[in-house]
């Protein structure tokens, strides 16, 4: 059995994804949400002018390998949401040109992740765009750019539990 590594605690299998929430959810009260949110599992439109997909920012870990992923949110201008609609389920989309979007999801364990700006790059059909934080001292984008440790793994875990 694993244990974590700043409690101690057991953890069984260390979890490798996180997501957050719908984009929705800081827009609209709940009660609202059947009049003015359109949303799936992968894109979300609110009020019909607010456009988001979910992505992954993934971080490598480097002393084992593996990737830690963060589901996320990002805001997409209307064109870029509706051409990426057009071409979901198109083979070889993963060759398109990344879509500019502003990152919707407020990560624990870093300070203010909302607005980050970000590239949204599709992947094959079947497999979540991968979002790419665009170059900054951020923690998170330098985590991405620079990889991250299993103990760092293991801080992240025991952050988002504790929320």
């Amino acid at each position: 059995m694993s244990k974590c590594k700043v409690c101690n605690c057991d953890l069984g299998e260390v979890p490798m994804c996180f997501g957050g929430s719908s984009p929705a959810s800081l827009m609209v009260p709940e009660n609202e949400y059947e009049g003015r949110v359109e949303e799936n599992s992968d894109q979300c439109i609110v009020d019909g002018k607010h456009f988001f997909v979910r992505g992954h920012i993934e971080l490598p870990v480097i002393d084992t390998g593996e990737v830690f992923i963060w589901s996320v949110w990002v805001s997409l201008s209307e064109h870029s949401f509706y051409t990426m609609s057009e071409n979901w389920d198109s083979e070889s989309r993963e060759n398109s040109e990344p879509f500019f979007g502003w990152l919707m999801t407020n990560l624990p364990c870093y300070p203010e992740t909302l607005h980050l700006k970000t590239d949204v790059q599709t992947q094959p059909v079947g497999v979540v765009p991968l979002v790419i934080l665009q170059p900054s001292d951020h923690p998170l984008a330098q985590e991405q750019q620079n990889g991250i440790t299993m103990d760092r793994v293991h801080e992240i875990v025991h952050q988002v539990m504790q929320h």
